[in-house]
């Protein structure tokens, strides 16, 4: 699966020109992204790049490689954002966020003239909802949105790390709830978003412009 990863990931280094505004995506795919992208900073077949990430653990890779990073609002709009996905549908609506980066990777991705998601053909799902749909909410509110996502039949659960509850980079909470097989990602996310304290979903209908996925019989594209 990791050499599906960095397939996907190589292919999509080849949509990036010199001079570009990049942004960077969160998780196991887009790290082969961010390492394949230092590699051609480094031997000068790629220049004048200015990037910025959708987490500080890609901000601190990404330093490490030398890649140039910046603010968001220093390089937006940006020309290009590589991410991966979690869930990706035949509508390449999506998923994301199980790496707990769903908020800040939604606003940079939006920002984005062109979003590519890439993937391994295991995120490719006929249903949106087969897994787990983060919901970033405020502190405040994650006790009373619990129950209110409990009555909804979402079955909600706290992200934990280490034992404790998984705080955003935007010092927030994240409740993984469970799609019903009955409804639609779009009909429930509409309800969810009515409700105070909800800061983000990780429901991403109309982000990505088009998605590069690898397989065992090579690479195909998808576009909208």
């Amino acid at each position: 699966m990791s050499d599906m990863k960095v397939a996907a990931a190589r292919e999509a280094l080849q949509e990036v020109r010199s001079g570009m505004r990049l942004g960077l995506g969160t998780g196991s795919t887009a790290t082969e992204f961010v390492k394949l992208l230092g590699e051609a900073l480094r031997s000068g077949a790629l220049k004048d790049i200015r990037c910025t990430s959708t987490s500080e653990q890609t901000e601190t890779l990404a330093r490490s490689l030398e890649i140039p990073m910046f603010a968001l609002a220093e390089v937006a709009p940006l020309d290009l954002a590589i991410d991966g996905a979690d869930e990706i549908d035949a509508r390449l609506r999506l998923i994301k966020g199980r790496g707990g980066a769903l908020l800040r990777e939604k606003i940079v991705e939006q920002q984005a003239k062109r979003f590519i998601v890439i993937a391994d053909e295991s995120k490719i799902v006929a249903r949106l909802g087969l897994g787990t749909l983060p919901i970033e909410v405020t502190p405040f509110a994650r006790l009373v949105l619990e129950q209110r996502f409990s009555t909804m039949g979402l079955r909600p659960e706290l992200r934990l790390r280490d034992g404790k509850p998984r705080v955003t980079d935007e010092g927030n909470l994240i409740l993984d709830v469970h799609i019903p097989e009955t409804r639609d990602i779009a009909d429930v996310v509409a309800e969810i978003r009515q409700l105070a304290g909800v800061v983000e979903t990780g429901f991403f209908p109309n982000e990505a412009t088009e998605a590069i996925i690898a397989g065992a019989a090579g690479l195909k594209r998808m576009k909208r």
